[in-house]
This record gives C-alpha cells, structure tokens and sequence, in this order.
C-alpha cells in the first residue's frame, strides 16, 4: 500500500515538473524565437520547418540595425536617452517611493487616510486620460525635448509607494525603537535601518520602474520632437516601419532593445525571487 503510493507521488511529480517545463517552455518560446531569428536571413526565418539554429550566423543584422544600414548611427542615441532616462526615474522614484512609503507606515498625521486613499485612485486612473493636461503643463513649464520633461512626470509612482508602504508596515517597531535610543536621528534612521533593509521591495520596485520606463513609448513621442531626444521605442516603431521587410535586422533591433531588461532582471532576481524577508539591525 505504502509502496503504491510512493509511486503514485512520483509519477504526480513527474507530471508537475513535465508541465512546469512545458509552460517555461511556451514562455520562453518569444525570446529564443528572437534571438535565433536575428541571426538568420529574411529568407531563412519563413522557412518551414523552422531552424532553431541558424544555417550560417548571418551577423549583418546587427549592423544594420546599429547603423541603419550605414546612413547613421542613431540607434546609439536612442540607446543612450532610454538609458539616462529609465535609469534617472528608477533613481528617484524609488528614493521617493522609499520615503512615502516609510511616511505612510511608519507616522501617524492628519489626513493621513486621504493621502493614502488620493494614492490608490491615482492608480486607477490610466495614463491617457491624464496625458493631455500633463503635456499642457510640460509645454507652459518649457519641458519639451529635455531630459527633465521625460523624468519629471513618473518620479511620483504611486505603485511604488504603495508597494513600499504595504512592505513596511511588516518592518520591525522594536528596531526603530532601538535606533532612536542609540541616538539615530530620523534621516540616519531611515538611511542605515529601514533603506537598507528594504532589499527585496526596493529590487522590485527598480526593475517594474525601469521596465516601464524603458518600454514607455507615449510620452517620449508626445514631449521629443527632435530627433536626438527620441529614445528606444520610438526607434523601434519607425525602424520596423521603414524596414518591415527586413525581419532579421527588425529581429537584431528588438534583441538589443531587451538586453538591459534582461541584464537588470538577472542582477536583481535574487533579491525578490528568494522569498526570504530578513530585518538586520546593521547600522555601519
């Protein structure tokens, strides 16, 4: 009897594991698509049945997608905006949102309900219905293709404070207790005590910023008339306009676009994707 049902947990094993890795399977699917296609000809990709591994790593892609073949090298400038731009909002928004946060779970003050309820309906509310009465107050403010006309309006991330607020109030009394007794003022406090034991909430609310940012194509078209303001999705859009019968350099575009997405997101996975919330009360 006992034996029947210890093979009757393994094969239940077996079939979870089975349908694990189908479902990573199918996940995956869209980016190993990408990277083998950036690699290949035009031709080659519409091929049936399909090559996973390119006949011959036709490299050409890359180029063209980086020069646009040979005219210009904008894609850098692109590349380069996105990045001041996704990783100036990352910065401050989750030094803001740290802040707030730490604010709205940690003090009691007048209002403080209202605030906290403003907060949740800010996030109910979708960006269009609000980007027109923003890019009015960017134009009067003369905001328009400038790096702070692109930052300056998502440094308050409402997700975020929510995020940290709801991760804070979890954090330990006692420790603030015992900083303040040591004779931490509010600011050493929060710096040494709450900020560096805010690992795995802060990692998250990074890297949700920074793809947002990185991704964020409404904005930067609306504010950036001027060419070198454009950032990588606007790139991408008129890219894949003017090139769309070329896939394999439309394949090489998109490949590049991802590789800081995926570079942050194998930097910071150990923080969030541990599980474990650990207070320390380390204050060097």
């Amino acid at each position: 009897m006992l034996r029947n049902k210890s093979v009757s947990n393994q094969a239940t094993n077996i079939l979870i594991n089975i349908l694990f890795a189908v479902f990573i399977g199918l996940l995956m699917m869209p980016i190993v698509f990408m990277f083998s296609a950036s690699f290949m000809k035009s031709s080659e990709i519409f091929r049936m049945p399909y090559r996973w591994i390119p006949k011959d790593f036709f490299m050409k892609n890359y180029y063209n997608a980086v020069t646009d073949y040979g005219k210009n090298y904008t894609f850098l400038r692109t590349v380069m905006n996105s990045l001041i731009v996704a990783l100036s909002t990352t910065i401050l928004s989750v030094l803001v949102s740290s802040f707030a946060g730490y604010g709205l779970s940690k003090f009691t003050f007048k209002g403080q309900k209202i605030v906290f309820l403003m907060i949740m309906g800010r996030m109910m509310i979708p960006f269009e219905a609000i980007m027109i009465p923003m890019y009015m107050i960017a134009i009067s403010l003369h905001l328009q293709n400038t790096y702070t006309g692109l930052v300056l309006p998502f440094v308050l991330n409402t997700f975020g404070v929510f995020q940290m607020r709801q991760y804070l109030l979890s954090f330990p009394d006692e420790m603030l207790d015992a900083g303040r007794i040591d004779g931490l003022g509010e600011f050493r406090l929060f710096k040494h005590l709450v900020f560096r034991n805010s690992t795995p909430a802060i990692a998250t609310a990074a890297i949700l910023c920074f793809r947002g940012q990185w991704d964020n194509l409404l904005w930067p078209l609306l504010l950036s008339q001027k060419e070198v303001m454009k950032t990588i999705p606007a790139y991408l859009v008129k890219f894949t306009e003017e090139k769309y019968a070329d896939e394999g350099a439309m394949m090489a575009v998109a490949m590049m676009a991802s590789i800081p997405i995926i570079v942050l997101f194998l930097s910071l996975s150990k923080y969030f994707l541990g599980g474990n919330v650990m207070f320390s009360s380390s204050k060097e």
